[in-house]
């Protein structure tokens, strides 16, 4: 399994960490986007930033060698066909449904008809992303978690239509990124499956008793870190969703 070529879609905080996490696991990983910005920022914060490659050596979580094969299995680049080309492609384009179905249909053209399409969407229905395609059988969700390259979660999304080799081979490749996967079904009538419909009503309490003058944010995370051991509070997690874990400091 660990001769799957894979792409990634989307260089950003998402983006540039899942194909971190691929290229740690051993995989060849190429990672697209056409911002050169954003490319240049990926390089920086895979080599340099809070869980990039050097950080992980310091932390005794590599050794050089392996910081160092990590870093040569992974390339960044701003050509789209060079992601399709591979077998698998992990889409994490900003979350947005008309934007994820056009890179669906362009992916669909230019992709290897046995090329597995996964999405990193925190919610969008997987049935629609399937249905831009003319390859149902290959699409699945691939839910990750923020900072990627540390948390565990692999929400695995299957519709009606997914195949169980897609399903394994996805399940097998969380499994080599050190990530528990779950396979959890498709519900096009809600948005954010398990993890993130659950998140959100936690969040929606949270904002509740801030605006009723409970207790501020910084209190709600500490409180919230400290009953549960969170490693951070839910406002602290939005931040770091959106904006990234203080990837330069």
């Amino acid at each position: 399994m660990s001769d799957l070529e894979i792409g990634v879609l989307g260089a950003g905080v998402m983006g540039s960490g899942i194909a971190q996490s691929l290229a740690q696991a051993g995989y060849q990983v190429v990672c697209s986007d056409p911002d050169e910005g954003a490319l240049e920022r990926a390089r920086r914060n895979t080599q340099a930033g809070r869980y990039g490659l050097e950080r992980a050596v310091a932390r005794g979580k590599l050794d050089p060698a392996e910081a160092e094969d990590a870093a040569a299995r992974l390339r960044f680049t701003s050509q789209m066909e060079e992601v399709a080309a591979r077998q698998l492609v992990v889409e994490c384009v900003p979350e947005r449904l008309d934007l994820k179905i056009r890179m669906f249909r362009d992916l669909d053209r230019l992709s290897a008809p046995d090329t597995i399409l996964a999405s990193n969407t925190s919610g969008f229905p997987i049935s629609a992303l399937a249905a831009a395609t003319d390859r149902p059988e290959r699409v699945i969700g691939w839910h990750w978690a923020s900072p990627p390259q540390v948390m565990r979660l692999a929400e695995i999304v299957v519709t009606q239509e997914t195949s169980p080799a897609t399903r394994d081979t996805v399940c097998e490749v969380a499994r080599r990124c050190g990530k528990t996967p779950v396979v959890v079904r498709d519900h096009p009538m809600a948005w954010g499956f398990v993890a993130n419909r659950i998140y959100g009503a936690m969040l929606r309490e949270a904002a509740q008793v801030v605006d009723a003058g409970i207790a501020s944010h910084a209190e709600v995370n500490q409180l919230m870190m400290d009953a549960f051991r969170w490693p951070v509070g839910p406002f602290a997690m939005v931040e770091g969703a959106t904006q990234g874990w203080n990837q330069d400091s």
